[in-house]
């Protein structure tokens, strides 16, 4: 493994972790640091939508302020690079999305739990690594 693609692993990484950052915190323009313009994600497999950056920004902000503490866990990335331009990822993840921020008792309804797969498609840009595709494959999930 040579510096570049070792420097490119390392980017591609802190850009999961971006990704995870910015929907844990709500910070939804964090996301255009992690998508293209044009990049397509498709949340369909857990029962979300499949739309453009913009379009799954709004929903996200809807969606998830029904739970306001979340906690997404990213797993050791399976990175193939196609070229020097482009790369699949695939990343396990766990995630944890919670009514309230407050203390309450393990059994308080409106929890969920779940976890699967990210799939993303990288492309290199002039401003680095990013998901020009994301396919979120759920695996499991719980609700309380």
């Amino acid at each position: 493994m040579d510096t570049q693609e070792i420097g490119d692993r390392l980017e591609i990484i802190a850009l999961l972790a971006r990704y995870t950052h910015a929907i844990d915190t709500g910070q939804w323009d964090l996301l255009d640091e992690v998508f293209c313009q044009d990049a397509v994600i498709d949340y369909s497999s857990s029962g979300g939508i499949r739309g453009s950056r913009d379009e799954v920004k709004g929903w996200l902000a809807q969606v998830l302020a029904h739970w306001p503490a979340r906690l997404h866990l990213v797993g050791a990335a399976h990175i193939d690079f196609l070229d020097g331009t482009q790369a699949r990822v695939s990343a396990p993840f766990t995630d944890t999305l919670a009514p309230t921020r407050e203390m309450v008792a393990a059994r308080t309804e409106g929890f969920l739990h779940g976890g699967g797969w990210y799939h993303h498609l990288m492309l290199r840009t002039p401003d680095g690594w990013r998901s020009t595709e994301l396919v979120e494959e759920q695996s499991w999930r719980t609700a309380r």
